[in-house]
């Protein structure tokens, strides 16, 4: 049984990661996350002393969320393919989220890398979990050598078609790169 303290710490992060995600992180005051989080000051203060600390709960949270996900498809999607598939379905399933706000990992990412090297540090190992993930299938379909390249390319196709469906407000977009990238899937899991 959850207790009442991590029931309000796990509000205010995720209260603060609704707002990281919108807003944007550096848009996003201490004030706001007290009031989205609807907790005094003083108890937000309890559980972080900064912003930053915040934010690394946020991307914990986030890690551990998406490792939970990336496991469960390791355990019930028996092919490489259709779980590398399975990651680029992930655009489709949330196309009003990534049109409005962009990608949460990606634009994250982008706005921290600027200027912010210890926060950006700290966002990329969103980046690398994914990454690594995705080199794991390559390696299981039988690109061992290619495995990182692949997946590097992989992540950069679904990063630029979001950008681009963001940018332009064009839903169809995301689904047509997405179709072209299972394409491109598909034709490297009958080379393999």
């Amino acid at each position: 049984m959850i207790s009442k303290s991590e029931r309000t710490r796990k509000r205010i992060i995720d209260a603060a990661n609704r707002l990281f995600y919108h807003k944007g992180y550096n848009r996003t005051s201490f004030s706001d996350v007290v009031e989205a989080a609807e907790a005094p000051r003083g108890n937000i203060y309890y559980y972080f002393k900064t912003k930053e600390e915040i934010l690394k709960a946020v991307i914990e949270q986030r890690l551990g969320n998406t490792s939970s996900m990336l496991t469960e498809w390791n355990r019930t999607i028996p092919e490489p393919l259709d779980r590398l598939e399975r990651l680029v379905r992930t655009i489709y399933d949330s196309t009003p989220a990534l049109l409005r706000s962009g990608c949460p990992m990606g634009s994250l990412n982008v706005e921290l890398t600027k200027d912010q090297p210890l926060l950006a540090a700290e966002a990329k190992r969103l980046f690398d979990l994914f990454q690594q993930w995705v080199e794991s299938q390559f390696v299981a379909m039988g690109y061992p050598d290619e495995a990182r390249e692949l997946s590097l390319q992989l992540l950069a196709r679904g990063q630029g078609i979001i950008v681009i469906a963001h940018v332009y407000q064009e839903p169809g977009f995301l689904e047509r790169g997405g179709a072209e990238i299972n394409r491109w899937l598909e034709k490297l899991a009958r080379y393999a």
